[in-house]
């Protein structure tokens, strides 16, 4: 299924796909991503292990999880996000942070607080974060255009919300914080630090 983003409808319909384990491939405020509702308290899909399927990426590498607003953070880590990057937020960086494990350890997370008012009331609305990678086979370009992803993954996703083409359009800025909150950045991407 096609939905324009402009459809009145189109955040309750990205919202139920999302909400019944799917994964769908929404516009950000960067490049398109395949979506998926993360696993917690209320949801136990394990969307990401089929978004790295589709992609033909593997599964030990962590996927950005998309959250509705800055302070949200805080329900994950204890980490303190030195303020130049909170104030980033919401925008197209995103933040590694230290997160509890189910075994107790920790582990890390990347966290993205996206600037699109409507990606983040589907986030919102679905009351979980939302994973997101890039629209693309693992290791190639990323897919700018409506055309391009649906003869590509149309086949692979019950639902395209379309927000026109892309072109050129610029990733986040990936950066990672050590225990002693000193700032590292592993992608350049849209935001400059």
């Amino acid at each position: 299924m096609i939905c324009r983003k402009s459809d009145k409808e189109s955040v309750s319909i990205a919202v139920s796909y999302l909400r019944r384990g799917k994964v769908v491939i929404l516009p950000t405020d960067t490049v398109y991503g395949f979506s998926g509702i993360v696993d917690g308290r209320h949801y136990s899909f394990h969307t990401n292990q089929e978004i790295c399927r589709i992609k033909g990426r593997d599964e030990s590498k962590r996927l950005i999880q998309l959250i509705a607003e800055p302070s949200d953070v805080k329900k994950y880590t204890r980490d303190l996000i030195p303020d130049e990057l909170f104030a980033r937020w919401p925008g197209p960086l995103t933040i590694i942070v230290h997160t509890f494990a189910e075994d107790g350890n920790f582990e890390t997370t990347a966290f993205r607080c996206p600037a699109d008012d409507w990606l983040r009331q589907v986030i919102k609305e679905c009351g979980a974060p939302v994973y997101s990678t890039s629209v693309n086979k693992s290791g190639e370009q990323n897919l700018s255009t409506i055309a391009e992803i649906k003869e590509t993954f149309g086949k692979d996703v019950p639902l395209i919300i379309d927000d026109g083409d892309k072109k050129g359009a610029v990733p986040s800025t990936i950066v990672s914080l050590s225990t002693e909150g000193k700032i590292e950045i592993l992608r350049q991407g849209a935001v400059i630090l």
